[in-house]
């Protein structure tokens, strides 16, 4: 199951690791380079920075309720502590080398490329962040020291905030010694996710922004003014989202489904989706749910709830899993990192917690309607859906229910769902508790991994358990 699929990912990430470490122990020869080729590294990070997106969504899908385990009382769906040491370690292997980058970069005076890196770290550091709270960034990049100190929290989180805006500077330089080639056409991409244009990572660094500043809806630090202001700045269409379509083999969520069908079992899809998206719980058949779902034996889309595991074999097709070729999972299907909807929903949040329900109502059926136009639903189903009384309720009806209800379709996969989450206390309409839950509530963070626990244990903070909450999910 995803065991497998880690492992993969793991001997994949270290082979990598080792490759990009070497240059470190070269012995000095005028005819050689020390270091590693500063275009190489950022083909690298930038692919793995989408990666890690993936990789924490398949940890965070289970909780959000995307996707259920086809195992009953599975660890991640019943709540129990999982090891999550791939994904720590991936993390830190690709902040290692954006850290060289960034450093390489500096030295030789290539601002684009030093921005670029800040804005990737801002990235990797804040997934980390969500996940655990509390890790090592300050020291953990240095030599002298195999078990560094962690930065509580709210540093790391302003360390990203720091990092965004630093990012942002180095871009807006001029005179930088050299520029990321900017691939034409078919050609190659040195950059993988926006092709070597300034001008797009700063909105996307905007846009990132506009994530982080909004996760503090909780907290007495809350600026609707300042969400605004990055937003003003981030996207203004769905051509500016952040992606990449460049992999190895395959899209990760489609290799998920080519396990699946060769009876690796993963990608099952909840009970929760695809009751979200067939009418049963909301009234409005969602047109994106054949985008994103396969049918079962019986032509219909059934969930599996988390917690219960399959009714049968597995292997008869009694359930829906994550499609072959849906939108989001076919073999080339774009893998997202932060999009346009995502802007309109945090806009339509911000302007109603701000009493502007005509803003935040605009805001709301905008991102419905971008995210069902770049899935391609057909016109004429996309304006059904918008046009149902269940969606198109008028500003003075608007809920913040509504919206995150939309959010949370339109970002399909997304780890920053988990956020809202959180965030919305987990009050969508009909999300249950998974059948044999080890605790009495949802579940808010992850326990530290055996990776780091194992070499650095002295170091690691105390977590009582998985539903300890982190600093921006309490008031």
């Amino acid at each position: 199951m995803k065991i497998i699929i880690k492992n993969i990912f793991i001997i994949l990430a270290v082979a990598g690791f080792s490759s990009c470490k070497k240059y470190l122990d070269i012995n000095t020869n005028p005819n050689s380079p020390t270091q590693p080729p500063i275009n190489g590294l950022v083909t690298k990070v930038t692919q793995n920075a989408a990666l890690n997106v993936f990789r924490v969504a398949n940890i965070t899908s289970y909780y959000t309720q995307y996707l259920a385990s086809p195992n009953p009382s599975s660890p991640t769906d019943v709540y129990e502590p999982i090891d999550a040491s791939g994904t720590w370690s991936l993390l830190y292997d690709n902040m290692t080398d954006i850290y060289d980058l960034q450093k390489i970069a500096a030295e030789q005076g290539a601002t684009q490329y030093v921005g670029v890196a800040k804005i990737l770290m801002a990235m990797d550091l804040h997934l980390l962040h969500n996940l655990w709270g509390a890790v090592p960034y300050s020291a953990a990049f240095s030599a002298e020291s195999l078990a560094p100190t962690f930065d509580d929290a709210q540093t790391i989180y302003q360390k990203c905030l720091g990092l965004l805006d630093e990012g942002i500077v180095e871009l807006q330089k001029s005179g930088s010694t050299r520029a990321i080639p900017v691939a034409s056409g078919t050609g190659v991409k040195v950059d993988l996710i926006h092709n070597g244009e300034s001008v797009a990572w700063i909105r996307t660094a905007n846009a990132l922004k506009a994530r982080l500043l909004n996760q503090l809806s909780k907290t007495p630090q809350y600026n609707p003014a300042s969400i605004f202001n990055a937003l003003s700045s981030a996207y203004t269409s769905v051509a500016h989202d952040a992606f990449i379509t460049a992999f190895n083999i395959r899209n990760p969520w489609n290799q998920v489904a080519v396990n699946n069908a060769a009876l690796v079992l993963d990608g099952w899809l909840s009970e929760h989706y695809v009751k979200s998206m067939d009418g049963s719980l909301y009234g409005a058949v969602d047109p994106r749910l054949p985008l994103t779902a396969s049918l079962t034996r019986f032509n219909d889309y059934r969930g599996t709830r988390n917690g219960k595991g399959r009714v049968g074999s597995g292997t008869n097709k009694d359930e829906s899993y994550i499609s072959l070729t849906g939108f989001y999972s076919g073999t080339n299907s774009p893998l997202f990192i932060i999009t346009y909807e995502e802007m309109k929903f945090i806009e339509a949040e911000v302007a109603f917690r701000t009493n502007d329900k005509a803003r935040a109502y605009a805001a709301y059926l905008t991102g419905i309607r971008e995210n069902m136009n770049k899935m391609g639903v057909a016109p004429a189903a996309r304006d059904a859906y918008v046009n149902a009384p269940t969606v198109s309720v008028g500003a003075a009806a608007l809920t913040l229910e509504l919206i995150f209800r939309e959010k949370y379709k339109a970002l399909f996969l997304m780890p920053v769902t988990w956020d809202d989450a959180r965030r919305f206390d987990y009050k969508y309409q009909g999300f249950l508790l998974p059948l044999n839950a080890v605790k009495p509530t949802f579940v808010r963070r992850l326990v530290y991994p055996s990776v780091e626990t194992s070499r650095n244990g002295a170091n690691v903070p105390a977590v009582s358990d998985v539903t300890q909450k982190l600093w921006w999910d309490m008031p």
